[in-house]
């Protein structure tokens, strides 16, 4: 079982000093470092990674927050896709300079994830 990665800080997460496990057998790691990784960046997996990188620059505004929610929505699919989930929906939330993604998974052991992935827009 994967130590599970927290999206905030992007460390692990510790619990009483030692590491805390992905409660969803590595489905909120999949997630997070989908949506982390530039889309074709990952040497082993051309596929693996989002297109969320690209608004950093962007304004926030009502279009860019659509735009994430589907470059999220894209860079999630193959966890549903490979059996890991068997639904993930995302929606947006715009705060002062930056845009948060929250994610709700079903994972296939029935487990529901929540959390939060920022976005950095100006």
């Amino acid at each position: 079982m994967d130590t599970l990665i927290d999206p905030t800080s992007k460390d692990y997460v510790l619990l009483q000093g030692a590491a805390e496990r992905d409660p969803a057998g590595g489905l909120a790691n999949a997630c997070y470092l989908r949506l982390s990784i530039p889309l074709g960046s990952y040497w082993a997996e051309k596929t693996i990674g989002s297109r969320l990188h690209e608004l950093k620059r962007e304004k926030d505004v009502a279009r860019v927050a659509i735009l994430a929610k589907q470059y999220a929505e894209a860079a999630l699919a193959p966890c549903v896709a490979d059996g890991r989930a068997t639904s993930i929906t995302v929606s947006t939330e715009r705060a002062a300079g930056r845009l948060n993604l929250l994610i709700k998974a079903l994972a296939a052991n029935g487990q529901t994830l929540t959390f939060q992935h920022p976005v950095g827009v100006i």
